[in-house]
């Protein structure tokens, strides 16, 4: 790949395919994409909360990405930022864009020259692309993936990724995959913006990679993100409200065989003091998968607090103090749930 180049340059064979799109209820932006390059993250995606996403592809000239959402943030429409950004660039007939501004207009353009197959489909909120893929399936059926899933914004866009690559994907093979999606303020406890950022840069099988990490990543992150936008007031409380519902009752439902998963949604949970059943179930799952870990028990005993069952805490908190005589925090957590139950 490269940086500037026009069509007379040799083209080479970089395959791509590419989702981008907006939720309109929750506000979120995204992009999810794979290639059969090294890191295509870093090449492809550029997304900015209130201004909109972009992914660059094909033969990519870098300066595209950072140029569309300079001109989405002036206020540009998609389909005006497009236009100048294609005027812009000597050698667009061997790019391929996908944008989507910040009313959720979608806009694609796939070159003349691009390798096949190429092309591109958009539909409201969202723009799905790709080159040198297996054939127009691939997108068709990525489109239908994302409009008839029913998860998380996130979830959408790597549901749509996964039946792009079940429909043969990029025909050179496989690499790097990446999920970015950005909300105003939904980072790590608000303090920026990245919502979603995982990056699988090389990988046999990156999607499924991706897929493996973003299972960690909605309950370590996304789930505590949601809950934090709910409480704070915003605007859509209760669609985010109902995502972390969503969440809390498919981490339940799947039974999945790492404790950390249950841990860290108990441990979220019950310090919001929200659904306190449902973090008590998470927390006696973890302590299930990994009875000895005296971490876990601290979880359990929070989990048993928040539910009304201070009694019940104190013994786990006794447990986990045993094994871990050292620790400061158990101490404290102790002498915490043995005041409320002594009151």
């Amino acid at each position: 790949m490269s940086g500037r180049m026009g069509a007379h340059r040799k083209k080479q064979e970089t395959g791509t395919f590419s989702i981008v799109a907006m939720d309109p209820e929750t506000r979120e932006w995204g992009v999810a994409v794979a290639s059969r390059i090294l890191d295509c993250g870093y090449v492809v995606v550029r997304v900015k909360p209130e201004v909109g996403a972009v992914a660059t592809q094909g033969q990519v000239n870098a300066r595209l990405g950072p140029l569309v959402l300079d001109l989405l943030a002036a206020g540009r429409t998609a389909q005006e930022t497009l236009a100048e950004a294609l005027a812009s660039d000597s050698g667009s007939d061997v790019r391929q864009l996908g944008i989507v501004d910040r009313l959720g207009n979608a806009v694609s353009h796939t070159g003349s020259e691009s390798l096949e197959w190429a092309g591109h489909l958009t539909a409201e909120h969202v723009s799905v692309q790709g080159n040198v893929i297996a054939g127009p399936r691939v997108i068709s059926m990525m489109l239908d993936a994302f409009r008839e899933c029913r998860g998380e914004f996130p979830e959408r866009l790597l549901s749509a990724l996964e039946v792009g690559e079940r429909e043969g994907g990029d025909r050179r093979g496989r690499q790097s995959a990446a999920l970015v999606v950005a909300r105003r303020m939904g980072g790590y406890e608000g303090t920026d913006d990245r919502l979603v950022d995982i990056r699988v840069p090389d990988h046999a099988e990156p999607i499924t990679e991706l897929r493996r990490l973003y299972e960690l990543w909605k309950y370590a992150y996304l789930a505590p993100a949601y809950l934090r936008l709910a409480n704070e007031g915003n605007d859509g409380a209760e669609i985010f409200r109902q995502r972390v519902r969503g969440l809390v009752a498919s981490a339940l439902d799947e039974r999945h065989d790492t404790a950390e998963i249950y841990n860290t949604l108990a441990w979220h949970l019950a310090m919001r003091q929200e659904y306190p059943e449902e973090a008590l179930q998470a927390a006696r799952r973890a302590h299930e998968l990994a009875p000895d870990d005296p971490n876990i028990m601290d979880t359990l005993a929070e989990a048993c607090f928040s539910a009304g069952d201070a009694r019940q805490a104190v013994l786990y908190e006794e447990e986990a103090l045993r094994r871990e005589p050292g620790n400061e925090f158990f101490r404290r957590q102790l002498a915490r749930f043995r005041n409320w139950d002594s009151s």
